[in-house]
């Protein structure tokens, strides 16, 4: 039986009904910032509210709200979970082995500075990985690289959060913005290019924010060159990248030109004084700094023999995400290449799409069609399975024996078990919502705000990624929500889009999911309320100024728009 959505439960009253919808969204907010649940317990409690929004103000059946949940579960689980589960089980494989001193060294050799290595870790490194691989990676792989570095995990996992906001649009090989040419049917290249002159005003500020909200600012001017380097090379790498290339590209270029920049930088440069974090200078009283100089040397090829699996990880992710290698792997691949062709076989036993009982194309939606919805798995196409193959391969180069092998992935599994509860719960949450109607409900709302709408449009995507916890599923939520406002108030439908998407980013911090993935990579699981605090304050400012963007975009810039 066919179930139609309704966005005005609450007697066809619109702002009624979007209060309603923000019932388990202020319920989380308050039960992680105020009352300080744990995480998982966050996760599942807010779960039952949205149930019991979604079944008694939406008029949901019971039984399509519950399967919709379990829908969200099995997503949070694969692929998400899996890519958590593998990234930390390759950052602890490196430890274990003893290859992270030699990691540390290197990062060391180049810099003592805390700044110098956030900007070196959490921004260029990790914004390679958000453009190689998206999801939960960057945070999970370059918190914990920052952790081993000597940085507060609580802080690292901030710190990464905040700077995996300038690649977020573009990540996971241009996603995002490749999602949204379908259900809008403006070309992803268009909406590259606008999304390319809206954040490379980010990515030159990101770097200097992320040193203020370290030091402050007397510390950051001492730093002021290298910020400069590693912000204006991202930036117009990126620009250029997304104008002129495509929308697959700018993270993977932008970082790399980034690091290898501000890494080249280094090497002619250095602070006049070196920062370290307070707690360290207290400890150097007792006992002296780990510093460069107390490093052992270490060749080129033993460094080189530390970073490989990081080196490994990055190219089976890069492969993994490569057309038409990608298809292959999900067994979708419909070329004559024979070796394609046999491990598309492979990718076609190993990848399950089945029918979700009670809720596939029985829920009509707002363009009255119904609604397909699978349980999709995909066991060898998914990112977290490059990842493990990387770490297979690192335990023959760390000469790692099978049973430290196991220890090691069990003992990841252990730690990670109610981070990835947490995370099952708030995709579900999602899920939830979009299934009810309750998102869409909420876009409604902003999309009434007329004239101003070009400052609210980034806030849909914002509020797009805190529910579902991806820039993509927001463009996909509300991309043609927003084309069809802005045809109404008189914006370009390219300038909306571009602004969802670029709004999105700034949400990515507080997304329950994100939290989740960042504090169980730094060991921090259950304290996911610390962590929301610290992140949600910059997460607003960063959206506002978005927001400024775009509405002088939609004005005296208009000149910008492609």
């Amino acid at each position: 039986m066919t179930w139609t959505q309704n966005f005005t439960p609450i007697t066809d009253h619109l702002v009624l009904s979007s209060l309603a919808a923000l019932i388990p969204i202020l319920y989380f907010f308050w039960a992680l910032t105020i009352k300080r649940m744990k995480g998982y317990i966050a996760g599942i409690t807010t779960l039952l509210v949205a149930l019991a929004v979604a079944v008694l103000i939406y008029g949901m059946p019971a039984g399509k709200a519950v399967m919709s949940a379990s829908q969200g579960a099995v997503y949070g689980l694969l692929p998400i979970g899996w890519i958590i589960i593998t990234s930390v089980f390759l950052y602890k494989m490196t430890v274990k082995s003893g290859q992270f001193n030699i990691i540390r060294s290197s990062v060391l050799s180049l810099t003592e500075d805390r700044r110098l290595q956030a900007l070196l870790v959490a921004f260029s490194f990790g914004a390679f990985l958000e453009g190689a691989a998206g999801f939960g990676a960057p945070v999970a792989i370059s918190a914990a690289l920052l952790v081993g570095l000597g940085f507060n995990p609580l802080y690292a996992a901030g710190i990464c959060l905040i700077a995996n906001t300038a690649p977020v649009a573009f990540g996971a090989v241009g996603i995002p913005i490749i999602a949204m040419e379908g259900p809008t049917g403006i070309a992803a290249m268009e909406i590259s290019k606008m999304v390319g002159r809206q954040l490379p005003f980010l990515s030159v500020f990101i770097p200097l924010y992320l040193i203020l909200i370290m030091t402050g600012w007397k510390r950051s001017l001492e730093v002021l060159p290298a910020i400069l380097v590693s912000g204006f090379s991202f930036a117009i790498t990126q620009y250029l990248s997304s104008n002129f290339l495509g929308p697959e590209l700018p993270d993977i270029l932008s970082a790399l030109v980034s690091l290898f920049a501000l890494a080249i930088f280094l090497k002619f440069w250095k602070p006049k004084t070196i920062f370290r974090f307070a707690s360290e200078e207290t400890a150097a009283a007792v006992e002296p700094l780990y510093t460069a100089e107390a490093e052992t040397k270490y060749t080129k090829w033993q460094i080189f023999h530390a970073w490989s699996p990081f080196l490994l990880l990055t190219l089976f992710i890069t492969i993994w995400g490569m057309n038409p290698i990608k298809p292959a792997l999900s067994g979708h691949y419909e070329g004559n290449n024979v070796l394609l062709g046999g491990i598309n076989e492979i990718g076609k036993l190993l990848t399950f799409q089945i029918e979700v009982p009670g809720l596939h194309n029985e829920i009509i939606g707002s363009n009255g069609l119904p609604i397909a919805a699978f349980y999709k798995i995909e066991l060898l196409g998914a990112a977290g399975t490059a990842i493990l193959l990387a770490a297979i391969v690192t335990k023959f180069i760390a000469h790692m024996s099978a049973k430290d092998f196991y220890s090691t992935f069990v003992e990841a599994m252990k730690e990670l078990a109610k981070p990835i509860l947490m995370i099952s719960t708030v995709v579900a949450f999602a899920y939830v919502t979009n299934a009810s109607g309750m998102s869409t409900t909420l876009g409604m709302t902003l999309a009434k705000s007329g004239d101003l709408f070009p400052f609210f449009a980034p806030v849909l995507g914002w509020l797009g990624v805190f529910i579902t916890g991806s820039d993509t599923s927001a463009n996909l939520l509300f991309g043609s929500l927003q084309k069809v406002t802005a045809l109404k108030v008189g914006m370009e439908p390219v300038l909306a889009l571009a602004a969802n998407s670029s709004g999105g980013v700034t949400g990515k911090m507080i997304s329950p999911q994100s939290i989740a993935i960042a504090c169980a990579a730094v060991g921090l699981a259950g304290r996911e309320s610390e962590l929301l605090r610290f992140t949600l304050k910059h997460s607003l400012f960063l959206l506002l100024l978005v927001c400024v963007i775009t509405i002088l975009q939609n004005g005296v810039l208009s000149w910008m728009i492609p």
